[in-house]
């Protein structure tokens, strides 16, 4: 349940980046509803996980969801340029992932 934990905290990392950004300088009021529900998200599920993976990992974890997903994110929906090399290193992050996930099955 911890590892859920992690990658809930990883998605609501993503929005909290991307809600950030529509806030404009925080400038503009409406983005900061999304801005604050992602960060009290990614806080809320970022700490159950620290339950019982170590603190290391869980942030390596983290932030490794968080960029795999704002890159992709930009991919898709900002249409950012296509690079082999960049989905290449996103998969090196993913696949870092899942080795933490292998080594540190019963956490």
């Amino acid at each position: 349940m911890n590892w859920l934990f992690i990658v809930l905290a990883g998605f609501f990392e993503v929005g909290w980046i991307y809600s950030l950004k529509s806030t404009a300088g925080f400038t503009r009021f409406l983005p900061l509803i999304p801005y604050a529900v992602c960060g009290l998200g990614t806080s809320i599920c970022l700490s159950q996980s620290l339950k019982s993976i170590p603190i290391g990992v869980a942030y390596s974890l983290w932030t490794g969801v968080a960029v795999a997903g704002c890159n992709l994110i930009g991919l898709m929906v900002e249409h950012q340029p296509f690079q082999a090399a960049r989905l290449f290193f996103i998969a090196l992050i993913l696949c870092g992932i899942i080795g933490l996930h292998v080594y540190y099955p019963g956490s």
